[in-house]
């Protein structure tokens, strides 16, 4: 009697689920890859342009002052002949300005930094939209919960840590400029700048502030990105104006009405966080760390430093930076739903 083996059917295997690390691995990665593309003139050009006319103007300013004149008691004296000399107090005072406060020597670029976030948020979901872009992202393999965070942490980190990145290599670039200046009248601060401590962490310090910077804007992130997948037009109009309606009803409800509303608080903890968050450095108006600051001020540059860097981090732990974080990731999540279901321009 002859038997047949018994065949098993074929059958495939199951697909394996994604799982959070492979997705942060892969997924995320090639998003923001691809945001950098699409914004590479904006996230790129902008500040390595914003450095260059920087370096310029001081290479103009340091020409144009090493041939020009002191008057003093009198008397006058030729730039190109004049020679600095200072005691060992003020030189040393000389180097621990210059090693602490370098980091800040290109401060406009951290002007652009909200400008950058401002006006990448608001557009980032809704461009999309209004060019019918969104329909090619839709049929990839890639949700829009990945897409939109994507999106988030371009805002939120990328943009932060490049334009820091390009403002500490144009300090740089400022300090050697203004050192090699003053070596040439004869003062040589190079060798005790570069040995300062504050040299070095000065490097360090600003970098590790971006994710302080990232909480304390993530409620105007999420704010914009919410104007930017609802709104079918005009979303400037949107986000900025709906916050200002906002702020001109609880004036009036209070002014007019005699409502016992506290408008100027309301307006400055919630209404402001909206828009001014984007702006680095103002986490400092939480519960008087400003005034702490302040207070440092008659001790030196490196102590306001150190201040600053102790006051920056403790307004993470305070109600106002973890709410106002709490209050951006929901508006982050209503975000991912309405692109989930809008695809219309």
């Amino acid at each position: 009697m002859n038997t047949m083996p018994k065949m098993m059917p074929d059958a495939s295997p199951a697909p394996a689920p994604v799982r959070p690390a492979a997705w942060l691995r892969t997924t995320m990665p090639w998003l923001i890859r691809r945001e950098i593309w699409e914004h590479k003139g904006m996230l790129t050009w902008v500040p390595l342009a914003i450095s260059a006319l920087l370096i310029a103007f001081v290479l103009a300013a340091a020409v144009m002052g090493h041939g020009g004149t002191i008057h003093f008691d009198g008397n006058t004296i030729g730039g190109k002949d004049m020679v600095i000399q200072l005691g060992d107090r003020q030189k040393q005072a000389a180097v621990e300005t210059a090693a602490t406060v370098y980091p800040v020597g290109a401060a406009p670029l951290y002007l652009s930094l909200a400008f950058m976030v401002f006006f990448y948020s608001l557009g980032a979901l809704y461009d999309e939209r209004r060019d019918r872009s969104i329909l090619f992202w839709k049929s990839l393999p890639v949700s829009d919960s990945a897409t939109v965070l994507s999106k988030a942490a371009i805002a939120l980190l990328v943009i932060p840590l490049l334009v820091v990145v390009v403002e500490l290599a144009t300090s740089l670039v400022i300090l050697a400029i203004m050192l090699v200046m003053t070596a040439s009248k004869g003062l040589n601060l190079a060798g005790p700048v570069l040995s300062h401590p504050q040299f070095w962490l000065g490097l360090l310090k600003l970098p590790s502030l971006v994710p302080v910077y990232a909480l304390w804007a993530l409620p105007a992130v999420g704010w914009l990105l919410l104007v930017s997948a609802w709104a079918r037009s005009k979303v400037f109009l949107w986000a900025v104006g709906v916050p200002a309606l906002a702020m001109v009803v609880l004036f009036w409800a209070e002014k007019s009405l005699g409502l016992a509303l506290n408008a100027g608080w309301l307006v400055e903890k919630f209404i402001i966080r909206l828009l001014v968050s984007v702006m680095p450095g103002t986490w400092l108006m939480v519960d008087g760390l400003a005034a702490r600051v302040r207070d440092r001020a008659g001790q030196g540059p490196a102590a306001i430093s150190d201040t600053l860097y102790e006051a920056s981090w403790t307004a993470v732990a305070t109600p106002e930076m973890l709410l106002g974080a709490l209050a951006g990731a929901c508006m982050i999540a209503a975000a991912i739903w309405l692109r989930r279901r809008r695809e219309e321009g």
